[in-house]
């Protein structure tokens, strides 16, 4: 009994108690008799693994709980399981593959002046060609060093399928007559879109998408030296930004690694005559810039 207590004791399991009258091996004199009869609350327990749940002599508190099961032990040199690592999408090569836009895109980008110009004339990538009259693929020097890029064809454009014909035709002439430029002489006049949107609305961004790769060739076909984006809708498309035209005239920016002047349409200003000061500032600026 004295060996089972010392055990208990050293396992942190005492002291406990038991009725004297129950008989053990102790002498009434024993130093652990006392001990064996104290009445004590035992302090907590951390929970021992080599003490049986139920050991005798241990009351329900010293007990240790129930414990979750364990894992199945990993036996030595057996290699973890294999996680299969997340798919990758690799890279399409052929145009088949490649989203539609995208595809279209590579394609136009092969295609010679001819076959571009023949490619633009059956262009049906948007609703535009449903009211449309003729294309306007554009009119000048194939080889220019100037490239003028206006808003879209009008009315009187859209019948003839010529840029900048009529009063704004006859302006801008005018205007490049003032810098020693004229039509078809080291100039190529072309348009962010080659067809009319009926009434003369604003192209929406799906338009201005179908199109955009058309002028792209026509301008790595071409390779003028500078470009002058005349009017609202063609500045912001071509700088890709929403400002006005106000704020983006007065400086030089860039077009696919071209220098880009932005400027009043003629339209524009035969309704308002005040600004013609502003666009011969912005010309002669073009002009700088480009002898520079």
């Amino acid at each position: 009994m004295i060996r089972r207590h010392l055990l208990l004791k050293e396992m942190g399991l005492g002291p406990i108690w038991r009725l004297r009258d129950q008989g053990d091996d102790l002498d009434d004199g024993s130093p652990f008799a006392e001990a064996l009869t104290e009445v004590e609350t035992p302090a907590p327990i951390a929970p021992i693994e080599s003490a049986p749940a139920n050991s005798p002599g241990s009351t329900p508190s010293a007990r240790a709980p129930a414990r979750a099961p364990a894992s199945p032990p990993t036996r030595i040199g057996t290699p973890p399981p294999r996680v299969a690592p997340p798919r990758v999408a690799t890279p399409q090569t052929t145009a088949e593959a490649l989203p539609l836009a995208t595809a279209r895109t590579a394609h136009i980008q092969q295609l010679d002046w001819p076959t571009l110009q023949q490619e633009i004339a059956g262009c049906r990538a948007c609703r535009l060609c449903e009211s449309r009259k003729n294309t306007v693929f554009g009119v000048g020097d194939p080889q220019a060093d100037w490239l003028i890029v206006g808003e879209a064809p009008g009315g009187e454009e859209d019948r003839r399928g010529e840029p900048f014909v009529g009063p704004a035709g006859k302006l801008l002439d005018n205007m490049l007559a003032s810098i020693g430029l004229k039509r078809g002489d080291n100039v190529f006049i072309a348009n962010v879109l080659k067809c009319r949107p009926p009434q003369n609305r604003d192209p929406d961004p799906h338009e201005v998408a179908q199109c955009e790769p058309f002028l792209l060739r026509q301008i790595e076909l071409i390779q003028p030296k500078i470009i002058i984006a005349l009017g609202r809708f063609a500045a912001q498309s071509l700088t890709k930004s929403d400002a006005r035209i106000g704020s983006l005239r007065g400086q030089v920016h860039q077009y696919h690694g071209r220098p880009l002047i932005i400027t009043y349409h003629p339209a524009y200003l035969l309704r308002n005559l005040p600004d013609k000061a502003k666009a011969w500032e912005d010309l002669c600026l073009a002009r700088q810039t480009f002898q520079q």
